[in-house]
Parts: C-alpha cells; structure tokens; sequence
C-alpha cells in the first residue's frame, strides 16, 4: 500500500509541475506552422552586421504592441533585403516577424533547439547543409566574388597565390579558399574557379568584418571572398578595396529549417515556398532586390 501511496502522489506531483509549465493547458499545435500560428509571430535568424541584407536601423524604436519576445528584435530595429524578404513571408503566414541574432556557424549547424523557427540570412543551399537543414525554394542567387585593399596593386585572381585571405567562418566561401568541394557542395557547373595555391585562410565571425578589418588598417590579409552584393555596398560605403573581375562561383540563396526541430516543419515550408513563389510571380521579389542591390538578381542564371 505504501508503494502504491508513493505512486500516486508521485503522478500527482508530475501533473502538477506539468500544469505549471503550461503542460496541462498550453499549446495544441502538431506542427511548427500551427505553433507560429497560434503565438502570432514567426521568429527568424537574421545577421545584424550583412548590409545591405540585414543591419540595424538607426533611428528605430521598439513599438509597445508588438507580440515579439523581450529578447527579439522588432520591424522598426532591423532592415535591409532579408529583413523585407521576412517580413513578407510573415504577412503572407498572417503574423508577425521577429528577429534573433546567432552566431552564423550556430545557425548553419542546424540542432536550433526551438530557439527560432526559420533562417532568412541569405544562406547557399548547398549538400552539406542538408544533412541538417532543409531548405525553401530559392529566392535570389548572388555570385561570389573576391575584394582586394584598394593599395594592394593586386588586379588577378592568380596574383593571390601565396597571400592571405579572409573569409567568414563556416561560409561557403571559407570551404572555396579551402578547396573543400564537398563542403562547399555546388553543382560542378557552378563553380568557375579554384582558390589561389598556397594561400593563408584568415577565418572571422562574418565576411563582413573582413571588409571592416581592411578599413581598420588590418593587414594579415589582402583580400576576402563574399557575395558581389557586399562587396558593392562595401564600395558604396567608402571602403577602400575593389572587386576583381568576373564571379568564382555562384549560390542559390534560400530560407532554411532545422531537420531537428521538436515539431514537425514540413507545413511551414509549403507556406513558405508559396510566399517566395508568389513574390517571385508578382515581381515583389524583383522590386526588393532593386531597392536594396540596384539591380534584380532575383532570376535563376539560367532564366
């Protein structure tokens, strides 16, 4: 009898802490679409420092109605393509988008543990990430291109052999300068061109900062690898380094999911892909890459 006492109370301790947790009265959503849903937000993995993709605003304030976490970022903080990219997808799923801001490596490794729902941070779609991940249709391709110092004196991709270049971490331009093709995971027809030999791999936390550093006066590296985007808005931006002629490689750019997240996500990804076909259909997607790029690069290279 003491045993059996023991057990019951036991089960109705473990319905109590489970009423706590919200166990007993919280969510009923089978899939992560229906959860998004039923909060009325969809949180999103962005990159505060990836102008003119995503970057802060400089005059935003937070709004006092919105639903997103204290932890989140809000609409008026943050802008930029993939900002507006998001924010699409969420009018288009009826709630509103949120933001978070983790570590790159972090979000390419999949295993979110629930932290956020959906990557739209301009990530390549490529065979190793998705053995983690699994990816919306493509909603802009970018070629990759390498930046040299403006003083450099350097005008060819073969003059960089021997030197050092930057790159930031877990990028598919990393596994480029490293030559690692299975890592890099594109088709063969994608990629124009091989590293330089005997180069030096300067890995930091976004490519970004290896434009920055190069500003800084940084000078254990020569050049970097990036989106031809960031090296024009580097450009635009004052930063002395010019762009060598003619793209190494080319990248299907695309929202990302987590293969291990705790609700199903294949209903989100439907609606997703729905979202991104119509605003490939409506020409939304080309009016924001003119917005944000001065051009469309909305289009598939062989369209």
């Amino acid at each position: 009898m003491k045993k059996l006492l023991t057990l019951v109370s036991l089960l109705v301790l473990t319905s109590l802490v489970l009423a706590a947790c919200g166990g007993g009265g919280g969510s009923t959503a089978t899939d992560l679409l229906g959860a998004v849903k039923e909060r009325g937000y969809i949180l999103v993995s962005s990159d505060l420092n990836y102008e003119p993709q995503s970057f802060p605003k400089t005059d935003g304030s937070r709004p006092s109605d919105t639903a997103c976490p204290a932890d989140a970022l809000t609409s008026e903080e943050i802008q930029g393509f993939d900002v507006d990219v998001a924010l699409a997808i969420g009018e288009a799923l009826g709630v509103e988008t949120c933001f978070v801001t983790p570590d790159w490596d972090l979000i390419t490794a999949g295993s979110w543990a629930d932290k956020w729902d959906i990557s739209v941070g301009s990530m390549t779609v490529t065979t190793a990430r998705q053995q983690a991940l699994d990816f919306s249709v493509p909603y802009y391709y970018t070629p990759a291109v390498v930046a040299v110092a403006a003083d450099s004196g350097i005008t060819s991709l073969s003059e960089l052999s021997g030197q050092a270049i930057c790159a930031g971490t877990a990028t598919t331009y990393e596994f480029w300068l490293n030559n690692d093709m299975e890592g890099l995971g594109l088709p063969e027809a994608s990629v124009y061109s091989s590293a330089p030999e005997g180069i030096t791999v300067v890995p930091l936390s976004t490519d970004q900062e290896c434009a920055q550093a190069i500003e800084a006066g940084r000078t254990d590296f020569i050049a970097y690898v990036t989106s031809e985007t960031v090296v024009d808005a580097n450009i635009a931006a004052g930063i002395p380094v010019v762009k060598l002629d003619g793209a190494v490689y080319s990248e299907d750019l695309a929202a990302a999911f987590d293969k291990s997240s705790s609700l199903p996500t294949d209903t989100l990804r439907a609606a997703v892909d729905e979202a991104i076909t119509a605003m490939h259909n409506d020409g939304t997607l080309s009016e924001l890459s003119n917005k944000w790029f001065g051009m469309d690069i909305t289009q598939a290279p062989n369209q």
